[in-house]
């Protein structure tokens, strides 16, 4: 059986949602509070969610950013896309932004 070998900087993307692997959960990071799912953005007019079960990862806030640690076998699933199992390991959460002239920059949302 052939092992897939996961890079230092392997992205994963799901709908507008870009997760970037890290080395580490920087010092200073602190853990922002799910109830039951960590939810990494929301559909606009479903609702649909972009989310993982916080039994499979924690999510983090530092500088501005988002990081998630995840477990091994976590899955993040939405309504709209295929599943994608995460290796375990530290990852920024980026989400793809739209450019709208004479606006700020705004998220893009499912």
């Amino acid at each position: 059986m052939l092992k897939s070998k996961v890079t230092k900087n392997a992205i994963y993307r799901q709908g507008d949602v870009l997760i970037q692997k890290i080395d580490r959960l920087p010092v200073d990071a602190r853990e922002v509070e799910w109830d039951d799912r960590v939810i990494l953005a929301y559909g606009e007019v479903t609702g649909h969610a972009h989310a993982l079960s916080t039994t499979e990862a924690k999510m983090y806030s530092w500088q501005g950013d988002r990081i998630l640690e995840v477990k091994p076998g976590a899955k993040l699933v939405h309504e709209e896309h295929a599943t994608i199992v995460l290796p375990e390991g530290f990852y920024k959460v980026i989400q793809q932004r739209e450019y709208v002239p004479e606006a700020p920059p705004r998220d893009v949302i499912d």
